[in-house]
């Protein structure tokens, strides 16, 4: 069998940087196994399966450890792909993820996407001594999350200067650590961590987004902000609070489009 292979740079316009992510399109589902040894060997923090049934895109996203409920950037990587390949033509594409429900992209002027995500629901909890040594740095807030902790910091020099131990963040049962602050030129800044899910640090994290928006829409009180994910290769969203659900906007482009034989 050979599947063509998209790799998509997400929440950027330039070429290396933002978020990779691997795209295959599908006639019908394949073997979970088969598509989490396909991201196993792609080595990207996600790769994006979709079938499409009638209107609708159903889409299921692995790293090369394991499956997850929601990514954000290979959801507008995928969207990429569709718009600019397939001959999309309609405004927005609906998705479907069995783990997270409808999922909205629209296309915007300028090769802005718009992702449409259900908010995640985070509470305050009391600090985790083991995740602050994890981490190397106590926050003054720790909040929890579907999927991923949300710590919280004074400034973007906390969270640039933050150096976790890998090791000891692999060991908690959770997804992903997100860290966060005001920014200096953005509204708020964030890296985000997951070796659990073999993703040391994620470039550019849209899901984290799903927490972020609304806490920072809340201690900011403004409902459309920029963000900037503070990562070595960097990534920049335009983050908007609609209560139930969030707007994460961004820009996308190809790196390579090949052939896989399965």
């Amino acid at each position: 069998m050979k599947l063509t292979l998209y790799q998509i740079d997400a929440f950027t316009d330039h070429v290396f940087e933002g978020n990779p992510a691997a795209v295959c399109i599908l006639d019908s589902w394949l073997n979970a196994d088969i598509m989490q040894k396909i991201a196993q060997e792609n080595n990207l923090a996600e790769t994006a399966f979709m079938v499409q049934k009638n209107s609708i895109f159903e889409l299921r996203w692995f790293t090369p450890e394991t499956e997850v409920d929601l990514c954000g950037h290979a959801t507008l990587a995928s969207a990429h792909v569709l718009f600019n390949y397939h001959g999309y033509t309609e405004k927005t594409i609906r998705f479907y993820s069995h783990r997270s429900g409808n999922l909205l992209v629209t296309k915007g002027l300028e090769g802005w996407m718009t992702l449409d995500f259900p908010t995640d629901d985070i509470v305050p909890i009391k600090g985790l001594p083991e995740l602050d040594k994890a981490i190397g740095l106590t926050p003054f807030k720790t909040l929890k999350g579907k999927t991923d902790y949300l710590l919280i910091y004074n400034s973007q020099e906390e969270i640039e200067a933050i150096q976790p131990n890998f090791y000891l963040l692999a060991q908690l049962n959770c997804r992903g650590v997100i860290v966060s602050a005001e920014g200096r030129h953005s509204d708020f800044v964030s890296r985000f961590f997951a070796p659990y899910c073999g993703i040391p640090e994620d470039p550019v994290t849209g899901s984290a987004h799903t927490s972020l928006t609304p806490y920072w829409a809340k201690v900011l009180g403004k409902n459309k902000m920029t963000a900037k994910q503070l990562s070595k290769r960097g990534g920049n969203l335009i983050c908007e609070y609609l209560g139930e659900r969030v707007k994460i906007s961004g820009k996308a482009v190809p790196y390579l489009i090949g052939e896989i034989e399965i």
